[in-house]
């Protein structure tokens, strides 16, 4: 699906969505009240600029303290790897925008990812992978880092690792290996109404994190929840 038939079958009595310089940003009836959508859309990389802007859209939605529901929708390249934005200091406003989308969830506002097209690495992160639960639709193409740049960086051949993707998820872009490591909950249905579809994505969410268990009971991640678990056993020994 295209950004438009998302926000018509989202809002189908209108919506003041608009996108500028490949940022998503505005707002539309739902349930009674408002969803606020940020995101990236055209497969735009993700710079200092935008990451501010989309963080300032977040902030603006907290102070107003009404617990709105933030939708980030998600159609990136990678973060803009200009020298530019690395010599600003592109991961701290990463990682800004990331820490706004957790502020949200904190205050009150349900975040829910929506990826329907690509996004990698810090833009991935700093956005989808930042709200409280992910979604997907059918088509997307999500990867925290693609094959062939995690073999520039662990020195193993390109074909062991394109073998190791094929029984292990965690070593795998795509939006099914992604469903199996519990990072996306779930894949939406495009040929029916999005809105009831997100209100029952927001019904259910849980009151915690709940990836690690979903990559457990889905095979994807067979130990990251044990470990997790005993990070935070022996952090609170101190």
């Amino acid at each position: 699906m295209t950004l438009a038939e998302i926000l018509s079958s989202l809002f189908p009595e209108g919506h003041a969505v608009t996108v500028a310089d490949g940022l998503v940003s505005g707002e539309g009836p739902f349930r009674g009240g408002r969803l606020v959508v940020i995101g990236i859309d055209g497969d735009a990389p993700l710079g200092v600029e935008g990451a501010c802007r989309l963080a300032a859209h977040v902030l603006d939605e907290v102070r107003r303290g009404e617990g709105t529901p933030i939708l980030v929708a998600i159609d990136s390249d990678s973060q803009r790897m200009s020298r530019r934005d690395e010599l600003l200091g592109l991961n701290e406003y990463l990682a800004h925008l990331a820490k706004t989308l957790l502020l949200a969830d904190a205050k009150g506002h349900p975040t829910v990812g929506l990826i329907y097209g690509h996004s990698a690495a810090g833009a991935f992160i700093a956005t989808a992978l930042a709200t409280r639960v992910l979604v997907g639709l059918p088509g997307a193409s999500p990867s925290v880092m693609d094959l062939p740049s995690v073999a520039r960086v662990t020195k193993l051949p390109l074909d062991r690792l394109e073998a190791m993707a094929r029984d292990t998820p965690v070593f795998a872009p795509g939006l099914d290996n992604m469903v199996r490591t519990g990072a996306v909950q779930a894949v939406l249905d495009p040929d029916r109404p999005l809105a009831p579809q997100l209100a029952a994505v927001i019904d259910a969410m849980p009151a915690e994190d709940a990836r690690d268990r979903a990559g457990r009971e889905r095979g994807g991640r067979p130990v990251a929840e044990e470990i997790a678990a005993q990070v935070v056993r022996e952090a609170a020994l101190g």
